[in-house]
């Protein structure tokens, strides 16, 4: 029974997480037409890039799960790696920006 869950929410977890990243892609749109000026987007643009990423990764593991293509594996890691990259770059950045204020 639990074998059977965890083949089912394996199996669907792709297409439900493509479908909360359209809504987070939709509110970074909103974020970035805000016309405020005091706001620093620039850590915003990486961690959109790092979702971008993320996107492409979920694409990959949906149409490999379809067999319509075969991924290498080292493809995986090496997506998630770019992620994990540019989020230290998101949390760096902003601690240098509080620092000089």
């Amino acid at each position: 029974m639990v074998q059977d869950l965890a083949y089912c929410l394996g199996n669907v977890a792709p297409y439900y997480n493509l479908a909360l990243v359209v809504i987070v892609i939709f509110l970074f749109v909103r974020l970035f037409r805000t016309p405020s000026k005091k706001t620093n987007l620039k850590p915003w643009k990486f961690l959109f890039a790092a979702l971008l990423v993320y996107v492409l990764e979920e694409i990959i593991t949906v149409f490999h799960m379809a067999n319509v293509i075969t991924a290498p594996k080292v493809l995986f890691p090496l997506l998630e790696t770019i992620i994990i990259t540019l989020f230290i770059y998101v949390l760096l950045s902003q601690r240098e920006k509080i620092k000089n204020g």
